[in-house]
């Protein structure tokens, strides 16, 4: 059976990470892409880079997120691969926490998933073709102390991920979520010298994002846990 092929990629809650590699894997693979993020002065290199377009938006507003897959649409085509990377946390001793702060981490790190996937759904179902993917975290299985609102956010979007796994890929969409149970290596936060490999490498996550996207429909996941070999479960 042939591999999916993929288009026009669209990548929520883009950075200088995660989101980052995946734009360059991605781009590489002839797919266009699109980047989406509350700020994107700093995305400008990247885009040079890629040849990606960015776009500014808050996940967190139904509104905004309805516009910028208009606008996606509009200037680039219609995204059939989405992936929704954007997260928020406050972090704090409970009774300490500020509830205003809480409930808006939860909104970026759930309610801002469920945005996004349900515009993605509605351009995807007709053609019964198109990924979604989570990017979750240690979070999303564990609850940490003084972690409150960044566990019940990706708890929430895991079951999100969950929920649509069953009820979309029945009819031809792939939805997967990735567990990053572990630090991401970036140019501010380096491992030890001593400790090779301790921390995952963002180039090594998007290849496994891309290793999920290429799985024929026999055999899908919906959820892939990463972690460094010296990691604790």
């Amino acid at each position: 059976m042939e591999h999916p092929k993929y288009k026009i990629a669209l990548i929520v809650g883009a950075g200088e990470g995660l989101s980052a590699s995946l734009a360059r894997l991605l781009s590489a693979q002839n797919i266009r892409v699109a980047l989406a993020a509350r700020k994107i002065e700093k995305l400008g290199a990247l885009c040079s880079e890629t040849g990606a377009r960015a776009y500014a938006c808050n996940a967190a507003d139904p509104d905004e997120v309805e516009r910028l897959f208009g606008l996606v649409e509009r200037e680039i085509g219609t995204p059939d691969l989405v992936v929704y990377n954007a997260s928020g946390r406050t972090r704090g001793p409970f009774v300490d926490l500020v509830p205003a702060d809480v409930a808006n981490a939860i909104a970026v790190s759930a309610y801002g998933g469920f945005l996004v996937a349900q515009q993605a759904a509605k351009r995807m179902l007709p053609s019964k073709h198109g990924a979604i993917l989570f990017t979750g975290a240690s979070a999303s299985v564990k609850g940490y102390a003084q972690s409150a609102s960044f566990a019940m956010g990706k708890f929430a979007l895991r079951g999100l991920a969950q929920s649509l796994a069953r009820e979309l890929s029945p009819q031809g969409i792939h939805v997967a979520h990735f567990v990053i149970d572990g630090g991401i290596r970036s140019a501010a936060r380096t491992e030890a010298a001593d400790r090779p490999d301790s921390m995952l490498d963002p180039d090594a996550i998007a290849q496994s994002y891309w290793n999920v996207l290429q799985q024929p429909r026999s055999a899908w996941s919906w959820e892939l846990e990463l972690r460094p070999w010296v990691e604790t479960f």
